[in-house]
């Protein structure tokens, strides 16, 4: 499950397709200057859209430098800037990506979007308090964001503000209620504190929004089987596996935000006979495990 901000969020957000056009030199610039300083800009708009195309095929490594050429041929575009953040972002490079998201926000201080990508890169060095700050600011712009209440939910969760927490994944479900992974999330908390029939249904009903999601099938399986239920929670474990090996990873399910109750109850379930069989089953090179949401 997605927990930080996502590059592709970042592409649609940026909508580089669609900048305006190179704005002309100040009249009192030779006619000269003012053609190239518009083919500059020009060319680094160009350079942008180029590196957001490959971006969208994962090539991250040929879109950054494009990004930055462009960010010093068109430095007064805050979508090249917040561009580049991301890039730097999706590297995990947070000094850079910071950089980068600042002069965004210093050029266009009215896009929510850049101060959801600072809150991310503060969220991911362990700096909540920054990174809630983040979040509310751009909340103050884009109220309704689910996303953002799902990750300002996600840093209170971190600072142990649980119910905080819930409360901004409820107004995340409230604005989209088929938003699976706060009512996910939801679940995690109350079953670390102890309210497993609460989690229960959590999970439930996240599995009836996405089949596919195998991080509450697989919560739930534990659940079920810790419960009592041991074969129905055996087959939802198989079958949770069978989406997303990930899942079988005690450190991956760490940093999905699982606490210590679950994480202990999962680490007795993964033990089992056919829990370990299907893991097994899944270790073929020609398997391949989905892409983090």
């Amino acid at each position: 499950m997605r927990k930080n901000f996502g590059l592709m969020s970042l592409l649609v957000v940026c909508s580089l397709w669609g900048m305006p056009k190179a704005a002309q030199a100040q009249a009192l610039l030779p006619h000269t200057l003012q053609l190239d300083a518009s083919k500059l800009e020009k060319q680094g708009l160009s350079l942008a859209q180029e590196a957001a195309q490959l971006s969208q095929f994962q090539q991250f490594e040929l879109a950054l430098p494009r990004a930055r050429l462009a960010s010093q041929l068109a430095p007064k575009n805050d979508k090249v800037w917040f561009l580049l953040g991301g890039l730097h972002l999706q590297n995990k490079e947070f000094d850079a990506a910071l950089a980068a998201l600042k002069k965004a926000q210093t050029l266009n201080p009215k896009n929510a979007d850049v101060l959801f990508a600072m809150g991310s890169a503060n969220f991911q060095q362990k700096k909540y308090q920054l990174a809630v700050a983040n979040y509310q600011a751009g909340l103050k712009l884009k109220p309704q964001d689910a996303d953002a209440l799902f990750d300002l939910g996600n840093a209170y969760y971190m600072m142990g503000r649980l119910p905080d927490a819930i409360a901004q994944y409820n107004k995340a479900v409230s604005y989209d209620q088929k938003f699976w992974p706060a009512i996910n999330n939801t679940g995690l908390i109350q079953y670390e504190q102890g309210d497993t029939q609460n989690a229960i249904k959590q999970w439930q009903k996240a599995v009836s929004l996405d089949k596919q999601a195998a991080e509450p099938l697989l919560a739930l399986a534990v659940a079920l089987y810790t419960k009592g239920d041991r074969q129905q929670g055996l087959a939802m474990g198989e079958a949770a596996l069978r989406i997303d090996q990930r899942y079988g990873d005690l450190d991956f399910l760490k940093q999905n935000l699982w606490g210590e109750r679950l994480l202990s109850d999962t680490k007795k379930f993964l033990e089992l006979p056919r829990i370990q069989a299907a893991l097994q089953q899944r270790q073929s090179p020609f398997n391949s495990s989905q892409e983090p949401q």
